[in-house]
């Protein structure tokens, strides 16, 4: 993918915030995928980015992911999936990873009429948040938390007409 060469093929002097940025871009690029349970190639997923920066006067502004993101800033990822395809797709499931370097915002998550679910062990599996566990330094589970979250995933609650699309979002801050 042109321009998603990763922080460490960036110029010495940007900022890490820019590269923040960019590395969540490109992840949320690159590595978004849906999961039909037939026929993955006639579903087309692609994402994009963009940060949510106080204005002056106290509202939101969204900005581009060509600008520098500060540590104050929400970042929006949206995955957007078209089935590009003639026939309906049953059973629809869009992934997206969290990258390491933000947190999910809590209650962020939304998409067209789906299930939203999310996983804190890089994608292996899903659940609900209250099902989500860790184990805990004394051995035993604690529940996990918006910050342990590695993926969301929506799970479309009806099939994907032909020619169909929808977007689904979340954000991010930085860690």
């Amino acid at each position: 993918m042109p321009g998603c060469g990763g922080a460490a093929s960036r110029p010495a002097g940007r900022l890490a915030s820019r590269r923040l940025a960019g590395a969540l871009w490109c992840a949320a690029a690159g590595v978004a995928a849906a999961q039909p349970t037939a026929r993955t190639a006639e579903l087309v997923v692609s994402s994009t980015l963009e940060r949510l920066a106080a204005s002056e006067g106290g509202g939101e502004v969204s900005v581009t992911a060509d600008t520098v993101a500060s540590h104050a800033d929400q970042l929006i990822v949206s995955v957007r999936f078209t089935n590009a395809g003639g026939s309906v797709l049953d059973t629809v499931r869009v992934t997206s990873p969290i990258p390491a370097d933000v947190k999910y915002v809590p209650g962020s998550a939304s998409g067209p009429g789906s299930e939203i679910m999310f996983s804190v062990d890089n994608g292996r599996s899903f659940g609900q948040p209250a099902e989500l566990k860790l184990p805990a330094p004394d051995g035993g589970f604690r529940a996990a938390d918006a910050a342990d979250y590695t993926h969301v995933r929506w799970v479309l609650g009806a099939p994907l007409a032909a020619g169909a699309s929808g977007i689904a979002r979340f954000r991010a801050v930085p860690r």
